[in-house]
């Protein structure tokens, strides 16, 4: 009896054994290759995502996920639109636009959760308030919705563009100030340009484009092609990523580490700070979507000649599962 027992036990192992290996082999093989273009290189702001990617929260739901950094910045959106990349980080404002466009796109989460964008002057200069702008040179990257931002909070100080001097300096934002090319710069990120300015011993002083009449918006967010919007895959990858911003604000510490296991080049002064900084800006509920935020800034847009049309929120945002 004992025998029988024994050989009963050892056979229930064997199948327990085997039907383990076999699940384990249909979950390696169910792994869904997905490729994700970034807005530009790996910084701070990607932070969730590449959390996420280390902690495994991507596999554990069946993603084999790839991030790819694009050598032109403008590329990513146009070529989820093509069907030759899943998805893409993207920026709110950047995504309205080419909508307006005509591209099939939609957004399906969101990294940060607030704009980044904002007016920088040094901080020992004469101009404390943007009215002292008046006959001072302003650089900027890309005109536009630089241009818009900058032309709004002008007006708020009763100014407008004709009052100031507008020079392309490309992306060099902080240098210009620093050189004394420019008195101010629009579209420097508040985590990035900031910290780069103090770090080189001459620290700058901002202007927030959302306090100075600029309705909130998402500075990066998370593109699909519209008719994937709806599947699995998605759904997947926002809770994959959701986990990953509740483990980064839980463990923050641990999660840099995670972050620069990796990308080791970036594990220096100006992305420590960036990473601390840029922290509580995540959204905790990346998959969620404020309807109303989304129509008020694309209202914005509109009433700036930026979108020839306000379309349904639906063909745009979406909230992933809904």
């Amino acid at each position: 009896m004992k025998r029988i027992m024994i050989t009963a036990g050892m056979v229930l192992l064997l199948v327990s054994s085997v039907s383990t290996m076999a699940w384990s082999g249909q979950a390696a093989a169910a792994q869904t290759p997905v490729t994700v273009l970034l807005d530009w290189f790996v910084n701070p702001d990607h932070a969730p995502l590449f959390v996420a990617l280390e902690k495994g929260f991507f596999k554990e739901r069946g993603l084999d996920v790839t991030f790819i950094a694009p050598s032109n910045p403008n590329d990513p959106p146009r070529l989820v639109a093509a069907g030759k990349a899943d998805l893409a980080v993207s920026y709110q404002y950047q995504h309205h636009l080419q909508v307006d466009q005509g591209l099939p796109l939609v957004r399906v989460a969101t990294l940060v959760a607030t704009p980044l964008n904002c007016l920088v002057v040094m901080a020992d200069s004469n101009i404390h308030s943007l009215a002292d702008l008046r006959g001072k040179t302003i650089g900027y990257s890309v005109g536009g919705f630089e241009t818009v931002l900058l032309k709004v909070m002008l007006a708020k100080s009763g100014l407008t563009l004709d009052d100031v001097r507008l020079v392309n300096v490309n992306f060099s934002l902080s240098p210009s100030l620093l050189s004394g090319k420019t008195a101010a710069v629009i579209g420097a990120f508040r985590n990035f340009e900031l910290n780069q300015m103090d770090i080189e011993g001459r620290p700058g002083r901002a202007f927030f484009v959302e306090e100075h009449g600029i309705p909130a918006y998402d500075e990066l967010i998370l593109i699909s092609r519209r008719d994937r919007a709806g599947g699995p895959m998605v759904r997947r990858f926002v809770d994959a990523l959701e986990a990953g911003v509740q483990f980064l604000v839980n463990h923050p510490d641990e999660s840099w580490k995670l972050f620069v296991r990796g990308h080791k080049d970036l594990n220096d002064e100006l992305n420590r700070r960036a990473w601390k900084d840029t922290l509580p800006r995540f959204a905790l509920r990346p998959g969620a979507l404020d309807q109303h935020r989304y129509r008020r800034f694309a209202r914005f847009l509109k009433n700036q000649g930026m979108l020839k049309t306000t379309v349904p929120l639906e063909q745009y945002a979406v909230e992933v599962g809904k």
